[in-house]
């Protein structure tokens, strides 16, 4: 796998509030939104048709650095890993597709 980019969702994020009182993670959604744009940007001329498979490992704080890596795409899919200092906190593929 090859690291593509990383990302990091700021503590003012409009998502965090109540996810979770005193102790906010940043959600599974925003870190696929984060993820899923930088494969596309990475794999240019795809977009994103599904997600067949992902796994959340361990919580991303806010203004937590996640670094993304992706494979080769094959068969119109590509897997990633999204870790943060070295520690895997998400894994999965996506499907691709055609230009819309």
């Amino acid at each position: 796998m090859q690291v593509i980019g990383s990302f990091r969702v700021a503590a003012d994020h409009p998502s965090l509030p109540g996810h979770f009182p005193d102790r906010p993670i940043v959600p599974g959604v925003v870190l696929l939104d984060e993820v899923v744009a930088l494969i596309l940007v990475a794999l240019a001329a795809r977009s994103a048709v599904g997600l067949p498979a992902v796994k959340f490992i361990r919580p991303v704080l806010p203004e937590q650095v996640v670094t993304v890596s992706c494979g080769e795409a094959s068969a119109g899919r590509v897997a990633f890993i999204g870790a943060v200092a070295s520690q895997v906190v998400l894994r999965g593929s996506v499907q691709l597709g055609a230009v819309t």
